[in-house]
């Protein structure tokens, strides 16, 4: 025990410019990420303005009692866990399929040119996003053109409930794919030659290899990154949302932090806000625990 101090001493010594850019990165995560966990408390109090943070009064659990009550709960939690879990099994794979075609493909150009192409999406403003896809979305807009030109109806996409999950999902996936192909294809080309070689000795062809040897080696990448994606399954963004979703299709596309948008800012209830935010984070923290242990069971691949 004595030895560990000594053995962090020589190594900050031997690598003090290392440790000195992790500095602001530690100094971050500490300001902005757990600094601010303090407030959590507020979903136990009474919050006021007013009376300040240590003089409102504790109330324990009602603002999370409420919550389990309200009328709107199911509704939150089920539209939640469905956009996040068509994300999850439409979206993450999307990636993981791009890189895996661009892996195989032998012309540069051609490659570097889809590859920029597929990235750009990643760069527009959400502000941006949503307005194409509302006007796209129109009765007079590109998607209601095609429709119409395969003998179709025109009506206006974004206020049909039942497809607002599928227009959200499917520009999310577009968004994203080109983005989320650059951590594959930094594994992919890390894949030693010689196994691809061994492999064609043996009478593989392209889709042999991509089972056996390239798959098999982006395998760790790919469940770390679903341990975090699973992580954050609840976590679906609320600007997006607001941008897109109107009355007509509530039923279908308010989620959990939308309602706190509209009950913590727009209604300045900030404790029962904070306590429903609080509930969401506790949900993710579970999952992401259980993803971890269950990929730690049945496989060597896990966060800790």
């Amino acid at each position: 025990m004595n030895r560990i101090p000594d053995v962090l001493r020589r190594d900050m010594q031997r690598n003090w410019s290392l440790y000195i850019l992790a500095v602001p990165v530690i100094l971050f995560y500490a300001l902005f990420c757990y600094k601010p966990m303090y407030g959590a408390l507020i979903a136990f109090k009474d919050f006021s303005p007013g009376r300040g943070f240590s003089r409102s009064p504790w109330v324990g659990f009602e603002h999370f009692i409420r919550f389990f009550r309200s009328p709107y709960f199911f509704r939150l939690v089920r539209n939640t866990f469905l956009i996040s879990f068509y994300n999850l099994v439409f979206g993450f794979p999307a990636p993981i399929l791009l890189a895996l075609l661009l892996n195989e493909v032998r012309h540069q150009s051609y490659k570097r040119t889809v590859q920029t192409i597929t990235y750009l999406p990643h760069f527009i403003s959400i502000i941006v996003i949503a307005g194409m896809i509302t006007d796209f979305s129109m009765s007079t807009g590109l998607f209601n053109d095609i429709i119409a030109f395969f003998g179709g109806k025109r009506f206006p996409l974004l206020q049909t409930p039942s497809l607002y999950r599928t227009i959200y999902v499917a520009s999310d996936i577009w968004q994203g794919i080109g983005w989320g192909t650059i951590i594959y294809l930094s594994s992919l080309s890390a894949i030693d030659p010689q196994l691809y070689e061994a492999a064609m000795i043996d009478g593989a062809g392209r889709l042999k290899q991509i089972i056996h040897v390239t798959l098999p080696c982006l395998a760790p990448t790919i469940v770390i990154l679903l341990i975090l994606r699973i992580g954050n399954l609840l976590s679906v963004g609320y600007e997006k949302t607001i941008l897109l979703y109107n009355p007509a299709t509530y039923e279908t596309a308010d989620i959990i932090s939308t309602y706190v948008y509209r009950v913590g800012l727009l209604e300045q209830n900030w404790s029962y806000s904070t306590a429903i935010g609080l509930f969401n984070s506790a949900i993710n923290f579970t999952l992401l625990l259980m993803a971890n242990r269950m990929s730690r069971k049945l496989s060597e691949t896990s966060l800790w």
